[in-house]
């Protein structure tokens, strides 16, 4: 336990949390073996008996994990950390003991029963205090799972709020307002397709900071001229001209359909409805379509 080496740090501080596995770092075990050639020595004591190093004795961390231990290391022990020209390999408790064992010097027998003490030490400290350490990987896909549980969350809200919507003749505004809200759910690109577009169509993508294709007839309402104007303002529209489509749709970041069953320049004016696609089909069948048309 009061086991100390340069400055002044504990062989419990060595012991990280790794895969639900406590474990020590290479370089610290060489450090503690006082390995003249550091890693080196033990990597080759390894290499050459590594029939007794099966994984739960001893495994090399990925790039996430190493990163993750060397801020540890700096930010609570000193400052002390270490460069990361390569992925360390850390050692279980058995690692640790087989790895004192094929070293055979005098050093290595005397340290490893301070090292076997301070594991032991560790488990009662967590058993007795409910003490969590440093669990890189249990931490991450928490915090990764919280934060997918709140975006299923958000979206199911949303989904709620505009996912079907019907409007009489005369809801011009709310009709107007929840297309804005829609739109404003696009993260990186929206597709408009609506034959009969006019100038009411750049009064809505104006707001929008992503990329919009707006697939349209030609001839219509929405002259070139007015799109050329827009686009020396915001620059963020293309128009595709095709009269194969009867319907309206949305189509959000290349995933999300919508469909409208008026053109934007009429919402509000007749019985309508805006409805969330959700057969994946569908989906899939019109987004190939639109995206033969892009191309």
């Amino acid at each position: 336990m009061n086991q100390i080496i340069e400055n002044n740090i504990k062989i419990e501080d060595m012991i990280y949390e790794i895969r639900g596995k406590q474990v020590m770092l290479d370089s610290d075990l060489a450090k503690l073996y006082q390995c003249k050639n550091g890693t080196k020595s033990i990597n080759l004591a390894v290499k050459r008996h590594i029939n007794r190093f099966p994984e739960r004795f001893m495994f090399q961390l990925t790039e996430k994990e190493s990163l993750t231990i060397s801020r540890f290391q700096f930010e609570t022990l000193n400052g002390r950390g270490y460069n990361l020209k390569y992925l360390p390999y850390v050692f279980t408790e058995q690692g640790v003991a087989m790895l004192s064992s094929i070293l055979k010097t005098e050093v290595a027998e005397k340290v490893s029963i301070d090292i076997m003490g301070a594991f032991v030490n560790m488990r009662h400290y967590i058993k007795n205090n409910n003490y969590r350490l440093m669990n890189i990987e249990t931490k991450v896909i928490e915090h990764d799972l919280e934060i997918k549980l709140l975006q299923e969350a958000f979206d199911k809200l949303e989904e709620k709020e505009i996912k079907n919507k019907i409007y009489f003749n005369g809801q011009i505004y709310d009709a107007y307002s929840n297309i804005l809200n829609i739109f404003k759910y696009a993260k990186k690109s929206l597709i408009i397709v609506d034959g009969y577009a006019d100038n009411t169509i750049l009064d809505i993508v104006k707001r929008l900071k992503i990329k919009v294709i707006l697939i349209t007839k030609k001839d219509n309402l929405l002259t070139k001229q007015d799109i050329e104007k827009y686009n020396k303002q915001y620059n963020n529209l293309s128009v595709i001209y095709d009269n194969t489509f009867h319907d309206r749709y949305f189509i959000l970041d290349n995933s999300i359909v919508y469909h409208c069953g008026t053109s934007i320049n009429r919402i509000g004016y007749k019985t309508f409805s805006i409805n969330k696609i959700s057969d994946k089909e569908i989906i899939d069948l019109l987004i190939n379509k639109v995206s033969r048309l892009i191309e």
